[in-house]
């Protein structure tokens, strides 16, 4: 099992890159070093009362300087993510990681992946592309305003889908693989469920390995709390029921092996 570690990160940078989005630079000792795609961290408020850490994926992962980017929305007015939001420069907050399991990446070897992820699902799938050397399709579904497609667009051919159609195909990740015409052996995907669930269903049709990262409120992150369950095609070790936890045997999985 790896090992997690607990820390005061420092604040390097802090940018709002769309409408409630923020992009948040860490410095850290130890976690970005043991970091990889589709992990996560707990990230910790200074407010007594919110005793529970918000958990949030990693965007980018620079292993050389030691530094974490999390990209994440702020949920509303006096919430966590809306005290984080307010972080500076030189500020320091106390994160948990990294969590969870990442992408298995080697799954793709000598095959074409779709990578897809869909509203505040993208930025985990930024640091996927980076780590893979297969061939690869990023395909990236937004309500309205894009963020990260420079970053995105360095690592290959981008894919956009809207909602309103103000960019790319007018619809969900979906409709923008059907209008371009594109296939793909593996799926690597990242999303709110309702987009999950049809992937998973595009891959069954057409007979397509699928690997999901799920977006689940969490309380512990640690796999002790079983509060972000989900049911599953086989029983857990630890609760003896068709159940996996998802911060503990995710947040990644096999999509044949889970019920969305």
């Amino acid at each position: 099992m790896a090992e997690k570690y607990q820390e005061n990160a420092i604040v390097l940078e802090q940018k709002e890159i769309a409408s409630g989005i923020f992009r948040l630079v860490l410095q850290t000792k130890e976690i970005a070093a043991q970091a990889k795609a589709g992990q996560f961290v707990s990230v910790y408020s200074k407010d007594p009362s919110k005793l529970l850490p918000r958990p949030i994926s990693l965007c980018e992962i620079n292993k050389t300087k030691g530094t974490l980017t999390l990209v994440y929305r702020v949920t509303g007015e006096n919430t966590g993510t809306e005290e984080f939001s307010r972080l500076q420069k030189d500020d320091t907050v106390r994160i948990l990681g990294p969590l969870g399991n990442g992408f298995p990446i080697d799954a793709a070897e000598g095959k074409k992946a779709f990578l897809i992820g869909g509203g505040i699902g993208i930025p985990p799938i930024l640091q996927l592309a980076r780590e893979m050397k297969a061939d690869k399709q990023m395909v990236l579904g937004f309500r309205d305003s894009l963020f990260l497609m420079d970053e995105f667009q360095a690592e290959g051919q981008v894919y956009v889908a809207t909602e309103d159609g103000s960019a790319g195909t007018k619809g969900n990740v979906l409709d923008a693989i059907r209008a371009n015409g594109l296939s793909a052996d593996i799926i690597y995907a990242c999303g709110p469920t309702p987009m999950l669930r049809a992937l998973k269903a595009y891959a069954e049709e057409h007979e397509m390995v699928c690997y999901i990262s799920m977006e689940e409120r969490m309380a512990c992150g640690i796999g002790a709390c079983l509060a972000c369950v989900c049911k599953t095609t086989d029983k857990d070790a630890h609760s003896n029921v068709n159940n996996k936890r998802i911060c503990k045997e995710g947040p990644v999985f096999d999509a044949r092996e889970v019920e969305l």
